[in-house]
Order: C-alpha cells, then sequence, then structure tokens
C-alpha cells in the first residue's frame, strides 16, 4: 500500500479519469481501448478493479471489485486495467484535520490505494509470471513517480483525449489530460498494429 501520509487530494483534470476513490464516482473506459486489447490478447481474463456495469462492456472472464480488494489477490491470464486513479491516503488519525476530510465531509479508517499501488502490483504480477500480458489505461502523467515504471514498457498516445463514460452511460466530456494506454507483454508488434490506427505508438528502440 501507498505510504504516502499527507497527500493532495487529486485536481478536478485528474478525477474525471477513472472512479474517484475517495467519493465512489465510476468513470468507464470507452471503445476501442478495451476491445482491442482483447482482440491483441485473445480474451480478457482479469480486470482486477472493475464491476459488473463496467465489465458489460469489457467482457472479463474474471473481475475483482472493491469488496474484494484485488491488490490482495494474486493475478492470472491476460488483464485490462483501468484503476481508480488516487494518489493514495492513509487512514486519518482520531485529530485529523486534513483538508481532503474536509471537502468530502468524512475521515477515512482504511487506506486508499495510490497509483503506485496498481502499477507495482500489475508489473510484479507479470514479471512473477502470474500474468501471461496486460494492456493498461491511465493519464499521462509522464513526471509522476509512479508513472515511470511505465515507460520502459510499449505505450500508445491516442489522437485526441479519451473521454470516459459515466454510470448513466453518458460521456465525461471534461476531462482536461491526455491518456495512455501501456501493453506489459511480449507481443510488441501486434500492439503497435492495433493500436497504431488510433493513435502514436512508442517503443524502446529495436524492441520491434
Amino acid at each position: 500500500m501507498s505510504t504516502h501520509s499527507n497527500v493532495r487530494a487529486p485536481n478536478n483534470a485528474n478525477l474525471i479519469n477513472q472512479s474517484n476513490a475517495e467519493q465512489g464516482f465510476e468513470y468507464y473506459t470507452p471503445a476501442p481501448w478495451p476491445q482491442l486489447a482483447s482482440q491483441l490478447m485473445g480474451g480478457i481474463d482479469l480486470d482486477p478493479a472493475s464491476n459488473e456495469i463496467a465489465n458489460a462492456s469489457i467482457k472479463a472472464k474474471s473481475i475483482f471489485t472493491k469488496e474484494v480488494d484485488g491488490l490482495s489477490k494474486t493475478w492470472h491470464g491476460t488483464v485490462w486495467m483501468n484503476h481508480p486513479f488516487h494518489r493514495g491516503e492513509q487512514p486519518c488519525s482520531s485529530k485529523c484535520k486534513k483538508k481532503a476530510c474536509i471537502k468530502r465531509g468524512h475521515h477515512i479508517d482504511k487506506p486508499i490505494p495510490g497509483n503506485g499501488d496498481w502499477i507495482n502490483k500489475v508489473i510484479s504480477e507479470y514479471e512473477s509470471g502470474n500474468i501471461k500480458e496486460a494492456v493498461i489505461i491511465t493519464f499521462c502523467n509522464s513526471s509522476e513517480g509512479w508513472f515511470l515504471p511505465l515507460l520502459k514498457y510499449a505505450q500508445c498516445f491516442p489522437n485526441g483525449r479519451v473521454h470516459y463514460i459515466k454510470e448513466d452511460g453518458s460521456k465525461a466530456d471534461s476531462c482536461t489530460k491526455g491518456s495512455v494506454i501501456t501493453y506489459i507483454g511480449k507481443n510488441v508488434a501486434e500492439f503497435a498494429r492495433l493500436y497504431g490506427e488510433h493513435g502514436t505508438i512508442k517503443v524502446q528502440f529495436g524492441i520491434v
């Protein structure tokens, strides 16, 4: 889990990305990004940060919901991930005066996982051999510490902003930050072929 004890709440640009881990707002990934991942990997075995509504379009064979705590489980097979975007936060003390708590109107008694927890988890599961390959979508926060481990993998920078989908099915068109799709696996050439029709591909020199 994240060890940050004095974190800032995500700014408005970040809140629109995925589920707001503090307040439970859900934002789902639009086509074609998950569908391309399924085509690339021959199906999606696991979505470790999902729910039944999201999986209606992702069509993963199995999912971990927030009630299950995917970070505590062993992952398997092929993975699609659009994790809850958050800097991470530790439980409140008895004398908590955090601005984040004042803003949301309540304290927390359990840690909120941060972006780094999810990114480190998917990479660890891949390197240990538990998962075969993974496609993940995140904000393109290239200067953030949690994002840096992704830079060695193949990535697609979409042509234009990715506008996520709200729970009611409408488009959340107020996103002010770009997204990036990262592929963790060995089939880099096919990733470049499929996703290259929808964005610019970045790979390490000599990989493809």
